[in-house]
This record gives structure tokens, C-alpha cells and sequence, in this order.
């Protein structure tokens, strides 16, 4: 099995850190998912689909609680390169039309054009966090996901991205875990444009569609510091380096800049999000 895979991402998604990521991370809107199923065709069921990068199921449950791919599933098969994301998944879902197994981006084990679909998703506060930036041979990858794909298949690339652009107290809290990074790949849309550029790709694929949308969802302070903490980098740090992380989003927070309260009391806000769906056709 190969491991094309950032080692930050093994170190630090283990088994013991799975469970608080799962419960920190965002789900996906809605919309998101009703427009990918609205470009696929209807006579396209029940699909077969592949979902890499799989890691706790957040991606997985979202689609199957999704009443528009809730009965268009056949069959789907997980690829996860991490036990305990792969152990938490297979506890959280229940559903015996879905399995998991180890795999990469380029070594998935999947028969030849078995795959009408493949989804590569993830639910994250961060632009950091983002699976498919862990792959460290994209052009691997893209010939890997045209064997699997059928003649009229497609790669589904969906970030949930948290938008610095919409509030002070966002760009403020990236900018402070960024700056922790220690050689983690991070999420830029340019340097992806440059992935979807290689020869691999565009000899196997048909130009992406792009599609995005703004959405909020809600925030406390802790669950921002939460999610703060749970990101792969964070997660490796000493005790006391990440005790200085939380102080600095504490910070932060209290200062509040462009904080949009949906219940000051409660102590909850707007959390500010972009969603954005990227569909590959194949060749």
C-alpha cells in the first residue's frame, strides 16, 4: 500500500483524537449536496460511489441523511488511510450498503471502472484541514481516479471552507493556527487550480464546473476554540504550546471584530462559511 500522504495527517489524526474531531467539525449545507445530484442524471441509480479521504463518516452521514441521495446510493465504499478515523467511521455508520477500508488518493484498491461517482469531501472550520490537500502526487492521483471511474463518471471535490473574508474574528483565528503550522500543506484555491492544470488531469478530464455558496452556521467560543485545537498540526503540539493556541483565540474572541450575535446571551454566533463543489467528467 503506498503512503502518499502528508505524515502530519497520520500523526495527527490517531486513534484517540478522532471522537473530538468528529464532534467539532461542521456538516455540509444542504443546497451543496442537492446541486451535485441535480448534474448527475437520474437514470444514474443506484449509483456507485467511492469517497476518499472518508475519515470520521461526517461526509458519509450527510449523504445518507440527505433525502435527494438518501435512495440513490447502491453501494459505497470508503477509502481512509488512518485506523482511527477508519475505526470511529465504522462505528458511527450504520448502513450496510457502505464499507471502509485503508487506501489512499492513488491507491484506492477499487476494480477497474467500477465507480460512477467519486466524492472527496471535507468538513472543516479551517481552509487548512481539507483532504485532498494531504495527497502528495496529484497526478497520481487523477490517473488513479480515472481507472476507477466508469466511461461516464465523475470526481466530486467539496471544501466547506471558513470565510476570513466575512468577519475580523475569522481571518484573526486562521491567521493565529496558521502561523503553527509546521510544514502542513494548506488549502489555497490558486495552488489547486494548479493541481486541475497538470497533463494528468486535463488529458483525462473534462474542464471542473464550479459552484459555491455562503452560509452561516453557529458558534460558541469554545466550539470555535474547539475546532481550533482538532486540526492535525494543533493537535501534535505540547500541552503548553496548545494552551497558549486557546489563550490566543480567547483573545480574539473577546475582541470580537465583525462578531455577528444570533443570541448574545447564549453566547452564540454567526460562524461564516463558503461551500464550494467542484465536478470532474470524465473523458
Amino acid at each position: 500500500m503506498t503512503t502518499d500522504v502528508h505524515p502530519n495527517a497520520h500523526a495527527g489524526f490517531a486513534t484517540g483524537t478522532t471522537e473530538y474531531y468528529d464532534r467539532v467539525r461542521p456538516s455540509y449545507p444542504t443546497n451543496c449536496l442537492s446541486y451535485v445530484r441535480s448534474q448527475l442524471p437520474n437514470s444514474k441509480s443506484p449509483l456507485k460511489i467511492v469517497e476518499i479521504g472518508a475519515g470520521t463518516g461526517i461526509f458519509t452521514r450527510a449523504l445518507l441523511t440527505h433525502p435527494e441521495w438518501a435512495t440513490s446510493i447502491g453501494t459505497l465504499r470508503a477509502i481512509e488511510p488512518s485506523n482511527g478515523m477508519r475505526d470511529f467511521w465504522t462505528k458511527c455508520v450504520q448502513d450496510t450498503r457502505c464499507t471502509i477500508v485503508n487506501g489512499t488518493f492513488d491507491n484506492t484498491g477499487v476494480e477497474d471502472g467500477w465507480a460512477d461517482l467519486i466524492f472527496i469531501a471535507q468538513a472543516s472550520r479551517s481552509i487548512l484541514n481539507q483532504a485532498f490537500h494531504w495527497c502528495l502526487d496529484y497526478g497520481k492521483a487523477f490517473i488513479e481516479f480515472d481507472r476507477i471511474l466508469n466511461k461516464d463518471g465523475a470526481a466530486v471535490f467539496i471544501w466547506n471552507l471558513a470565510d476570513r473574508e466575512a468577519a475580523g474574528w475569522v481571518a484573526q483565528v486562521q491567521h493565529c493556527v496558521e502561523a503553527r503550522g509546521n510544514g502542513s500543506p494548506r488549502f489555497r484555491l490558486d495552488v489547486l487550480r494548479q493541481a486541475f492544470s497538470t497533463l494528468e488531469y486535463t488529458s483525462l478530464f473534462h474542464p471542473r464546473e464550479d459552484k459555491e455558496w455562503a452560509h452561516h452556521g453557529l458558534a460558541t467560543d469554545e466550539t470555535v476554540t474547539d475546532r481550533a485545537l482538532s486540526w492535525s498540526y494543533i493537535a501534535m503540539l505540547p500541552p503548553d504550546e496548545k494552551a497558549k493556541v486557546a489563550e490566543s483565540i480567547k483573545d480574539i474572541l473577546e475582541q470580537g471584530d465583525d462578531k455577528v450575535w444570533i443570541n448574545k446571551e447564549q453566547g452564540t454566533f454567526q460562524d461564516p462559511h463558503t461551500a464550494r463543489a467542484m465536478i470532474s467528467r470524465k473523458k
